[in-house]
């Protein structure tokens, strides 16, 4: 359904604030034990000056500081029956044991037992269900006596009496046991006489009010005594109290009381009016029995038998909420002749007699639900049906009724976009509708808007918009033009409205609307601040958007200065993504509905909250690193290095209801973010100071004054004070070593510099011996080829003499004297002078070669080492036999036995080996 003010009867504009009080019930929060972490049963409740709160539970004590819970142990872990806030101090009673608790620097609560200041008495297997201050003292009350705690020291006020409860009434004590009443004189119990009515009633629980003082039984109500005598309460309650077991009695602001039952949950009744809201399991309560009630400002809580409930008693935001599922999600409401009707995808709902009630044949998805001509008409899933009081009757059996637009200037005609196209509606003399399909169009329109009389704008749910001009009798469409692509941003999804005089179009989350001098889609600028935000509602230059993607605000504007947001949990969680329909019921009531009901706005009653409600800053709660928490009264909280991993950081703001927190980090590191838990972790920071500022956000998303928090994180210990002590000490002597090493090196330097010189000129003279060694050598190769060359030369020359000799041998006729002339030329090639004269110049080049062939090869000849020393100057055989006086082919068969006298391997070359031996 798109935005619209739907036109209601005279009596709907004038409906009081109460509208549907029944089922229209405050916020409930409920606390379950995993999220509290202890017990089921909670027996009591107080709270502090702050709001924290304090329960007497079945493991022990709890505490709630306005966003988590603590479980507080007693030291022998017995059941808390009773606990009071009195003077800073959190009293309980226990069995046979009652003390207080109170916080330390850290903010953790510590106990203090009193029982030892009791003097010769023995428990008599006591429970302490009640705590009560009274005169400067406190009273702890169980079942057999009375405890009075005053000036550190306890007194017994001592009576056979069984004690049930007591109370305070006109600045006296009263106790009630035995089925009678007792006002306590000069430490004694005196009964009060006359009250036979209570005889052999339970009394449970009794409390002053503006009527008198209110006495409630266990199965007999309520009795009310004043002036001296009691009677019945005559209040239309009090039956409903008797049926349904009262236990507990709590009186509320504003002549209002709240009854807690066995069996049914809170009564919340009001004096005044006589009139109650019931607030039990099928209303939101997490259980029916009520153990214990407290009221902290418009903060109801309720122990229960299982669990806690926190209920806001003031809330200018409402709503309806159907627990068992059966409604399903709701898309429209009306309010018409004084009922109020629901439409959901399982059909229509409505409430008779404060009971939710189903339009029977109505199964099926309902879209829309309008009041048209005085007549309520619904948009169906199977078609358009009229409602009238607990019945309905189809009138169009065109299925899928999205929306209905007024035609222009033509009294009750209107038409209806559907699943399959549009559909006309006239209303006849008769009173009747008729109703009848529009031609020229065969796609669903979830949205129709008219610019003129005759000229109407649809969006198909999928491909986009069109613009089409319609016949003078509605029925048949004479023109249609669908619109560019390129002009919107998206196809999908568009919305139509008419705002003044404009045709107004979102598309893709942006704001358009259609100019018509220039026949094109233009940027709305008056909504741009509004973009993906949806428009659910506008009236009287009143707009109200949802941010339905991000914040899940509900921001109502007139566009100009007036503008509230409403940051609401109890609806911001609820709403129908999309689809989500609000109605006006008067000028400061307005329904919107959810996915399991619908939500009630009171947007005066809101306004005047936020005016006298003062948004207050958040208190501390802990700080703790990852070891420790700190004192709360450090101004700034000291952060070892090594406890950085995880800084866990609670604020609270308990006397608010579902508070949220904005918070931001200002350091060496800086962060900002929202919070619904009041908790704020950081991890790994590093080290320096820190300042948080954290505030409160109130409904409207205004801000508290700040809390600042500071706090430091000490730097790693290479980074400490006595580190970088270290650091300066170790960097001058680094400096003096620094210093000394460079001094030393230096000397080490010039040292080795003159060592380096010393060499170098000891290699440059080893260079010129070693350049003059190899002159000498080079002299004496040369020397020694040449001696070699020279003898070569000669036994040449002695060769041929005897080969010449040996061929004229007949010349000679004295044969003595022929032979004596080879002779003397065999002793020239023999001779031991050419031989000694080579060998001296052949050890001036090779040392001792002879010497190393001979240890190696001691069976080598003279001639073999004459051989081996020519093989060594690398001669060939031809060169060598000369000098050997021998052929070649005797140097060859020489070299063949020296080989083996070398034991040489056929593959290794003889004058190789010679040359490289050494």
């Amino acid at each position: 359904m798109p935005a619209r003010l739907k036109p209601f009867q005279f009596l709907a504009l004038l409906l009081p604030l109460w509208l549907c009080a029944q089922h229209i019930l405050p916020p409930i929060q409920n606390y379950r034990t995993f999220d509290y972490h202890a017990a089921s049963k909670n027996w009591g409740l107080a709270a502090n000056e702050a709001g924290e709160i304090f329960v007497a539970n079945n493991k022990g004590l709890l505490h709630f500081n306005g966003e988590g819970w603590t479980l507080y142990e007693l030291p022998d872990r017995t059941v808390i029956r009773s606990v009071a806030y009195i003077d800073a101090k959190v009293y309980t009673g226990s069995y046979e044991e009652f003390g207080y608790w109170e916080k330390d620097a850290t903010g953790v609560l510590q106990y203090t037992s009193l029982t030892h200041l009791i003097k010769e008495h023995k428990f008599t297997s006591e429970e302490f269900w009640q705590i009560l201050s009274y005169n400067d003292s406190i009273l702890f009350r169980s079942f057999s006596g009375i405890y009075q705690y005053k000036d550190d020291d306890i007194t017994i006020i001592d009576s056979d009496l069984i004690s049930v409860n007591i109370a305070l009434y006109e600045g006296r004590l009263v106790v009630a046991a035995d089925g009678g009443f007792y006002l306590l004189e000069n430490e004694e119990l005196v009964r009060i006489k006359d009250l036979g009515l209570l005889d052999g009633k339970t009394i449970i629980d009794m409390v002053p009010t503006p009527e008198g003082f209110l006495i409630g039984t266990k199965l007999n109500g309520c009795y009310l005594y004043r002036n001296d005598r009691v009677a019945a309460w005559d209040a239309p309650i009090n039956a409903e109290l008797k049926a349904q077991q009262l236990n507990r009695i709590l009186p509320l602001n504003d002549h209002k009381i709240a009854f807690g039952t066995i069996k049914n949950g809170i009564y919340l009744y009001d004096l005044e009016r006589e009139a109650s809201q019931h607030l039990n399991r099928e209303t939101g309560l997490q259980n029916n029995t009520v153990l214990a009630l407290l009221q902290f400002k418009d903060q109801l809580w309720a122990g229960l038998d299982n669990g806690i409930s926190r209920i806001n008693l003031d809330a200018p935001i409402t709503s309806y909420t159907d627990y068992s599922g059966v409604v399903g999600t709701v898309y429209d409401l009306a309010l018409f002749q004084g009922t109020l009707y629901m439409g959901s995808n399982t059909g229509i709902y409505y409430f008779e007699d404060d009971r939710l009630h189903f339009l029977q044949g109505s199964q099926g998805h309902v879209w829309d639900l309008e009041i048209l001509e005085g007549e309520l008409l619904a948009g169906h899933n199977t078609g358009t049906f009229r409602i009238e009081k607990a019945t309905m009757d189809k009138i169009s059996d065109i299925s899928g009724g999205y929306q209905f637009a007024k035609v222009p200037e033509n009294g009750s005609t209107y038409l209806q976009g559907t699943y399959t196209g549009m559909a006309r509606y006239q209303k006849n003399a008769a009173g009747k509708w008729q109703v009848k399909r529009v031609a020229g169009i065969d796609f669903p329109v979830n949205q129709l808007c008219f610019e003129t009389p005759r000229t109407l704008w649809a969006a198909h749910p999928y491909r986009g918009l069109y613009r089409m001009t319609i016949d003078p009798d509605y029925g048949q469409i004479m023109e249609k033009q669908k619109i560019a692509t390129d002009a919107l941003p998206s196809n999908f999804n568009i919305k139509l409205y008419k705002i003044k005089n404009q045709i107004v179009i979102q598309s893709g989350g942006r704001w358009h609307k259609y100019d018509p001098i220039l026949d094109e889609i233009t940027d709305f600028e008056e909504f741009r601040p509004y973009d993906h935000m949806r428009l659910v509602h506008h009236d009287r230059g009143y707009f109200w958007f949802i941010d339905s993607e991000r914040s899940k605000e509900l921001i109502s504007t007139d566009l100009k200065k007036d503008s509230l947001a409403i940051a609401e949990p109890l609806l911001k969680k609820r709403m129908v993504p999309d689809t989500e329909a609000m109605v006006k019921i008067n000028d400061s009531i307005y329904l919107l509905s959810l996915v399991d009901g619908f939500g009630r706005i009171d947007l005066n009653g809101l306004k005047q909250h936020l005016r006298n409600t003062e948004i207050l800053a958040p208190k501390l709660a802990f700080f703790r690193d990852g070891e420790k928490r700190h004192p709360l009264t450090d101004s700034i909280f000291q952060v070892p290095n090594g406890n950085t991993r995880n800084i866990r950081i609670q604020v609270t703001a308990p006397e608010s209801f579902r508070s949220r927190y904005r918070y931001a980090l200002k350091g060496p590191e800086n962060r900002s973010a929202y919070t619904d838990t009041g908790t704020i972790d950081f991890q790994n920071l590093p080290h320096g100071s820190y300042t948080l500022l954290v505030a409160t956000l109130g409904r409207d998303n205004g801000t508290s004054p700040i809390k600042e928090i500071r706090f430091e994180i000490a730097p790693p210990w290479y980074l400490s004070w006595w580190s970088l002590l270290i650091y300066t000490g170790v960097l001058i002597a680094t400096i003096f070593i620094v210093r000394e090493y460079h001094r030393r090196k230096l000397r080490r330097e010039q040292v080795a510099l003159k060592r380096q010189m010393h060499r170098e000129e000891q290699e440059r003279s080893a260079a010129r011996e070693k350049q003059k060694l190899e002159q000498e050598i080079m002299q004496k190769q040369k020397e020694l080829a040449r001696t070699t060359l020279n003898i070569a030369k000669k036994n040449e020359l002695i060769l041929e003499l005897k080969d010449m000799l040996a061929l004229n041998k007949k010349a000679f006729s004295n044969q003595r004297r022929y032979h004596s002339l080879q002779k003397k030329l065999e002793a020239s090639l023999d001779g031991d002078a050419d031989w000694k004269y080579f060998e001296i110049n052949f050890k001036e080049l090779h040392g001792d070669f002879f010497e190393g062939l001979l240890r190696q090869f001691p069976k080598l000849t003279p001639k073999d080492l004459k051989l081996c020393a020519y093989l060594k100057m690398n001669l060939s055989s031809k060169e060598i036999a000369p000098l050997m006086g021998i052929s070649t082919r005797g140097v060859e068969i020489h070299r063949y036995r020296l080989r083996k006298k070398l034991n040489m391997e056929k593959a290794q070359n003889l004058s190789r080996f010679l040359i490289q031996f050494s």
